[in-house]
């Protein structure tokens, strides 16, 4: 008997080490793991459907990791490209407004020049060379836009590499993935029930993440739509999809399109539409996320809103963009085990 307890304690040791190491090793890749252990989550059906009709694991499982890649990349690609014809336009229609002043340039030199006409007003510049103070600002920015590029070749090189991580090991968990999580449920010490409601719980929580990244960038591409067209900014459609796809950065979110085209406003001179712009921007389409995600997700996954909030904001905290999903699944599998917690120490006091 005493050999055996022995034993096991060793045993746990030793899997408490092992478990440690496969983490060290597995932690570089976990984004990408758990991006691909939700897609296979959302495309179970899809999967499902496939695996019906074509009995080969592999053929099955290639053709829905192939079905998620043209879901998701060719819209991608073609979006891409609208956006990139859409912002060349623009700039030529800068310049072609410009022509007679020298092209981009003056603009914004005017720009800034107003800006300083107005605190003139208010503060002593007459000695603040304009141009001058520009051209040092250029030089002391050259630097930092260098590495900053460099950075930017090195995060598509591992966006690139993460992708190729996320199809691979997704394909493997569309062919396997009902394998591995009776498996898993073997070596829990759950009853079937359990099992089951543990499993559950998790996958209704990715779901429900899902639905509310759907249902903000719905809301969020929508109003945002609405205000270009409202403004007579150019191609309202594309800019709210191009928002809707933004809505799942998080911090910069939508910000990254209606920031940059009051900006723009602000620059060609229409100052009241680029106010309205921000103010729309930040007091409504911003705000949007912070009130649909939670409650979207707290309806589908039975959690609180309060507690979703900040574990939306905690995940990404902690995990980066892959925390929308990480938090609200962790905030689940938690709740679950203390209601089993509570279930069993009911039980056991009625025994």
């Amino acid at each position: 008997m005493e050999r055996k307890q022995v034993t096991t304690t060793f045993l746990l040791v030793l899997a408490a080490v092992a478990l440690y190491v496969c983490f060290v090793i597995a932690r570089p890749f976990l984004s990408p793991f758990f991006l691909a252990a939700m897609i296979a989550v959302v495309f179970h059906p899809v999967q499902a459907r496939v695996q019906a009709r074509v009995h080969n694991q592999n053929t099955a499982a290639t053709m829905s990791t192939i079905l998620v890649l043209l879901v998701s990349v060719v819209p991608a690609i073609g979006l891409g490209i609208a956006v990139n014809k859409e912002i060349a336009a623009l700039y030529q229609s800068l310049n072609e407004n410009r022509v007679g002043e020298g092209g981009w340039n003056p603009v914004g030199m005017h720009a800034a020049e107003r800006v300083l006409s107005w605190v003139g007003r208010y503060v002593d510049i007459s000695s603040f060379d304009l141009r001058a103070a520009l051209v040092r600002w250029l030089k002391e920015v050259s630097q930092p836009l260098l590495s900053w590029g460099v950075r930017a070749v090195s995060n598509a090189v591992l966006f690139i590499t993460n992708a190729f991580i996320t199809f691979f090991t997704l394909f493997f968990l569309f062919r396997d993935g009902g394998s591995m999580m009776e498996r898993v449920g073997d070596l829990l010490p759950l009853s079937a029930s359990q099992r089951d409601r543990l499993f559950n719980g998790i996958s209704n929580s990715i779901i429900a993440n899902v639905h509310g990244c759907f249902a903000v960038g719905i809301a969020q591409g929508l109003l945002a739509g609405l205000a270009f067209w409202a403004l007579g900014l150019s191609s309202p459609i594309l800019w709210g999809v191009v928002t809707a796809l933004f809505s799942m950065v998080p911090v910069i979110g939508s910000a990254a399109v209606w920031g940059p085209a009051a900006i723009f406003l602000f620059i060609t001179g229409h100052w009241i539409k680029g106010l309205a712009l921000l103010c729309w921007g930040a007091a409504v389409v911003g705000q949007a996320d912070n009130v649909i995600r939670p409650y979207v997700i707290s309806q589908r996954a039975s959690m609180h809103p309060l507690l979703v909030f900040f574990a939306l904001l905690g995940g990404v905290q902690a995990f980066g963009v892959i925390g929308l999903f990480v938090g609200p699944v962790v905030l689940s599998v938690t709740i679950i085990i203390f209601q089993m917690l509570s279930e069993e120490r009911s039980q056991g006091t009625a025994a």
